[in-house]
């Protein structure tokens, strides 16, 4: 592979624009993943620094799944910006697209590790946005790509990752479409 086969700036900088506008009145929220904003941050929070670690190739052999109870931490508005940066320059890396990775125990191929990387980072920067009522719009691009990987998602969803399928009218935007093969309702609203 001469070049990566995309990039997580675009959807790590519009994920970043989301996280900035939070504040801490906004923790109680309730998320469309019915989590609160709190939660979910720290849910960044961790997988930023996974999917960074899965693109070094640092924990093969050594990821865990993540846990219930993840803290955020104190210096989140801080932390989650930087481990977005960090994400994108790993992932940059032609070496990072190499071979297998590992990521929360789950052993894949490296490009496929990088969609799921762009999958948590777009579809949780929604969450964010849509519980704090915010603008939200990640790239065509990456949406396409995301279309691809989710096309095939089953009816039922897949446990632990997505929720049942919400049928969504192919004319549709592309970002409803996408949300909605993750089990995700596009047009949820925290009101």
């Amino acid at each position: 592979m001469t070049t990566p086969a995309f990039d997580l700036e675009a959807a790590a900088a519009a994920t970043e624009a989301v996280v900035a506008a939070i504040t801490d009145a906004d923790f109680d929220r309730r998320t469309p993943s019915d989590i609160s904003v709190r939660d979910m941050l720290a849910h960044v929070q961790g997988f930023t620094e996974a999917f960074r670690m899965g693109a070094t190739k640092e924990m093969v052999g050594r990821s865990q799944p993540p846990g219930p109870g993840a803290q955020l931490a104190e210096d989140w508005r801080d932390r989650i910006p930087a481990q977005l940066k960090s994400l994108v320059a790993a992932w940059r890396e032609l070496d990072a697209w190499e071979g297998d990775t590992e990521v929360g125990g789950v052993l894949a191929p490296a490009p496929q590790m990088a969609i799921f990387a762009l999958n948590e980072v777009v579809i949780h920067g929604w969450d964010l946005a849509r519980a704090t009522g915010q603008p939200y719009a990640p790239s065509e691009a990456d949406l396409a790509i995301l279309l691809g990987f989710l096309r095939d998602t089953p009816r039922e969803g897949v446990p632990g990752l997505f929720g049942p399928v919400i049928d969504i009218p192919a004319e549709a935007p592309l970002l409803d479409r996408v949300v909605g093969l993750t089990g995700r309702d596009p047009a949820w609203s925290a009101a």
